[in-house]
């Protein structure tokens, strides 16, 4: 596997990243359809035998279990410096006013607890998960400032939110000698292009590294149009990001399924590939529930588009409202 730089960083990563919201207990928090740690553990060390060391997951995802299943199968499968290890903070992992957020409070609390389920004295990206209205940014970026300071983070990553928020908060850590964001986590792939109006030519301007969320749309760039899956009927969230123009998504769906056909490929490796070969982007975060889908990842790594491809991907789309930001 060929590593990637992390923007403008040195920090070298694999360019898929492997999204750690499958793996987490199913009868804590808000997915059911999640995997057991035993099932996770698997996945997880076949991720590392097959070159993977970005591992992304967060305090939300699954009430807390998603990083102690991940902590604990990277403690036992691979040494902590061979590993790029992020975690996010802004949802509430409680009851009572200062449960979640990205206050002073809250941020510190939230990684010293991030920390104890990892079973890490670090993480290697620390990211805010969404923009809080209610906290001033200068303390949020202070805050996250110290931690680096610390040494409990190496590098400091946010997700999606507007493109003036996030140019907000990198001129509030320039102007006062702050850490900056090295990363973006945001919503992009054929279903949904809307990041790159703004938020992708800034990150690119800024050499800020892109880290796709969602990057086969839920799975639905992976099956034909009519199939369905278990994750989609239960996937609350999901339902609420697409379906804004079905006759839009059912052509993208479609192109997809033409050229994965013509490149005797799987519809996966071709909306992967289309992400990759973006100058933007660092690394698409995908997720992997069955063996299969490493072999989907892999194959992209390989898929060279031609521009006749990416025509045919990106004519279809048409522009709809903003989606996967608070």
């Amino acid at each position: 596997m060929q590593y990637v730089r992390l923007g403008s960083t040195g920090l070298k990563v694999s360019p898929l990243a492997l999204g750690c919201m499958t793996y987490g207990e199913p009868e804590r928090g808000d997915h059911p359809w999640t995997l057991p740690e035993p099932a996770s553990r698997a996945l997880l060390k076949q991720a590392l035998e097959l070159g993977f060391n970005f591992f992304d997951t967060a305090n939300r995802y699954s009430n807390g279990s998603s990083e102690e299943i991940v902590g604990a199968a990277l403690r036992d499968f691979a040494r902590r410096d061979e590993v790029v290890l992020a975690t996010k903070v802004f949802f509430p992992m409680g009851e009572g006013p200062n449960a979640g957020g990205l206050s002073r409070k809250s941020i510190l609390s939230a990684i010293d607890a991030s920390l104890r389920r990892l079973g890490t004295d670090y993480v290697d990206l620390y990211q805010i998960h969404r923009w809080d209205y209610e906290t001033p940014i200068e303390e949020t970026m202070e805050a996250l400032h110290d931690l680096v300071r610390s040494g409990k983070v190496r590098y400091l990553g946010a997700s999606s939110m507007y493109a003036w928020q996030f140019a907000k908060a990198q001129h509030c850590a320039e102007r006062n000698g702050w850490t900056r964001f090295v990363s973006m986590q945001n919503h992009v792939n054929l279903l949904y292009r809307e990041e790159e109006r703004e938020m992708l030519p800034l990150c690119m301007d800024q050499q800020v590294g892109v880290l796709p969320w969602s990057p086969l749309a839920r799975g639905r760039l992976a099956r034909p149009w009519a199939a369905g899956s278990a994750r989609e009927q239960s996937d609350q969230y999901g339902q609420t990001l697409y379906g804004a123009g079905e006759a839009v998504d059912r052509a993208i769906i479609e192109a997809v399924g033409a050229i994965a056909e013509a490149h005797g490929v799987s519809r996966a490796a071709v909306a992967l590939a289309w992400l990759l070969q973006k100058p933007e982007v660092s690394a698409p975060i995908i997720g992997v529930s069955k063996e299969a889908h490493f072999q989907d990842a892999l194959s992209a790594l390989a898929l060279q588009l031609a521009p006749e491809d990416i025509e045919a991907l990106e004519t279809p789309y048409r522009s709809q409202p903003v989606s996967g930001i608070q």
